[in-house]
């Protein structure tokens, strides 16, 4: 009888098990699973596997769902800021110039690969090698619980005017120019009520799943008609649907599937090619570099006037080169410009940068609070309105996280306690929601360690400061926010499992409260008048 499972490639199923064992061994070392993927990549590359056409397809899948489930979060209006715009299009062009004469520099030694390279050559390479990683440095954020907060917010900008530079580069290059019917995807602006409309009535389960799915591969196959980027798509789709009510759960609801589909991509990201030791001396050198890029980002976000700590987090968010350089070297090779060996190099930066761009980025608030007074010295007097410093009256409960559960939790006590509560959260466009509901909600976010510098003598006047944030992660970095900056009051906060009360609780947290224990005791208690 023949199995289902011979529909794949067997070695794949091989592959998957391969990636677990080395995610499962990264996590017991406190870095995320995705390094983990990596690091399975680059075994099995020096092992000769190759991957299978299963693996290609999850890799699409994955990275269509993440820019979809990107769009469900992003607002228009932080595409149309300075910050944004203003940083992607300079550090663009700075950092191609850079590496231009970097290479030209470098063909002067002889070495293999760089030996009598051309300018233009060189400077198809920096352009390649200029992006950040849109599909790393998203996931990141998704397993820092970061996605909404005001540096998650700038760095996705950022990511997607590089993402519509690289398209329109592919587009010139390849020949390949939009088709006269692309004008008619703006038909999509008012076809977006349909969608709202279908959304609205597929309930909270299965459907809604497929519809999500649906709209995603949908919208890239639209644009892919068209002769755009498909993942292009997916995004502008997801976009049309961030101010729905069901857009937060959509997000949720995708997380599981968006998360397994890119093993596929990180697997073979790690497995596209095998150096060499001139390619490790080529890699080596643009490993290197990458401080530049960083400290080069940090430089403008400060120039354009975000906070210190906004600037840092933002910049360690785009730490890492972009998958764009793989696609740009296979074009190159394709057309004779570069020797295929450049393959190799390109897929040994990326991978490394990967490897270290993920602990760099989930340790960037300890590295700041070490760093803070230098860097401090760079930010700007004048603040953005976004910056602006709080005046609030006098509090007594502050909660963290204005989510089902953050809300849940101010409604309760505003009805139940004499005591004065304001809620925090970093999703400005939810804030404005609250406060037109008439709940007292400020925009900001708990794990920055300068967000207590914006309300001088509040952590002094709290008597309890409530944890409901998107993750553990999360509520673990701002209760060590609160301890650093002398906080004594009592803390409390929302854990989804049982061990993660443990780590709350060393950190001085006195009530970890299990939401999915709570919902039972909580039903059995406003139904106990009716027994």
């Amino acid at each position: 009888m023949e199995s289902i499972l011979l529909a794949i490639d067997p070695r794949d199923a091989l592959w998957i098990a391969i990636a677990f064992l080395c995610g499962w061994v990264a996590t017991a070392f406190r870095l995320p699973p995705l390094v983990g993927f990596l690091v399975a990549g680059f075994v099995l590359n020096a092992a000769g596997a190759e991957a299978g056409e299963f693996l290609a397809v999850t890799a699409d899948l994955g990275v269509t769902l993440l820019l979809f489930s990107i769009g469900l979060k992003l607002q228009l209006r932080s595409l149309m800021r300075p910050e944004a715009w203003g940083v992607a299009s300079i550090h663009l062009v700075i950092v191609t110039l850079l590496l231009t004469g970097f290479f030209m520099l470098l063909s002067t030694t002889g070495l293999h690969l760089v030996a009598g390279i051309e300018w233009q050559t060189a400077m198809l390479i920096g352009f390649a090698l200029s992006f950040s990683s849109t599909v790393f440095a998203v996931k990141i954020l998704d397993i820092m619980g970061a996605a909404v907060t005001r540096h998650a917010r700038v760095a996705i900008g950022v990511l997607i005017i590089q993402d519509i530079a690289a398209v329109v580069f592919v587009a010139v290059t390849a020949g390949k120019l939009p088709s006269a019917w692309a004008l008619g995807l703006l038909l999509l602006i008012p076809f977006r009520h349909v969608l709202h409309f279908v959304l609205a009535r597929t309930g909270h389960g299965e459907l809604m799943i497929l519809f999500g799915i649906v709209l995603a591969v949908g919208g890239a196959d639209v644009f892919e008609l068209v002769e755009m980027k498909g993942d292009l798509g997916a995004l502008v789709v997801g976009m049309l649907l961030a101010n729905h009510p069901k857009a937060n759960e959509l997000a949720k609801a995708l997380l599981g599937f968006k998360d397994l589909f890119l093993v596929g991509f990180f697997l073979s990201v790690g497995m596209t090619a095998l150096p060499g030791w001139a390619e490790l001396v080529i890699a080596a050198c643009l490993l290197l570099f990458l401080p530049l890029k960083v400290a080069l980002y940090f430089g403008l976000f400060a120039l354009f006037r975000l906070r210190a700590r906004t600037a840092w987090q933002s910049s360690l968010n785009l730490a890492n080169y972009s998958e764009f350089g793989l696609i740009v070297g296979t074009m190159a090779t394709a057309a004779g410009w570069l020797p295929a060996q450049w393959l190799a190099v390109l897929a040994i930066v990326l991978s490394v940068s990967f490897v270290v761009s993920a602990p760099l980025a989930a340790s960037g608030d300890r590295l700041y609070a070490r760093w803070r007074t230098r860097i401090k010295r760079f930010e700007r007097a004048r603040r953005l309105p976004a910056d602006a410093e709080f005046h609030l009256p006098p509090v007594d409960v502050m909660i963290f996280g204005m989510g089902r559960v953050g809300a849940s939790i101010y409604d309760a006590m505003i009805a139940s306690c004499e005591r004065s509560v304001i809620g925090v959260d970093s999703d400005e466009t939810k804030t404005e929601q609250h406060q037109q509901a008439g709940r007292h909600v400020i925009s900001g976010d708990g794990t920055n360690p300068d967000f207590w510098s914006r309300v001088p003598g509040l952590v002094q006047r709290l008597e309890w400061v409530i944890l409901a944030l998107p993750s553990h992660h999360a509520n673990l970095s701002a209760a060590e926010r609160l301890r650093e900056h002398g906080y004594s009051g009592r803390i409390a906060a929302a854990t989804r499992y049982p061990e993660q009360a443990e780590s709350l609780e060393a950190l001085g947290v006195e009530f970890a409260f299990d939401i999915h224990g709570e919902v039972g005791r909580g039903f059995v208690e406003d139904l106990r008048p009716r027994l």
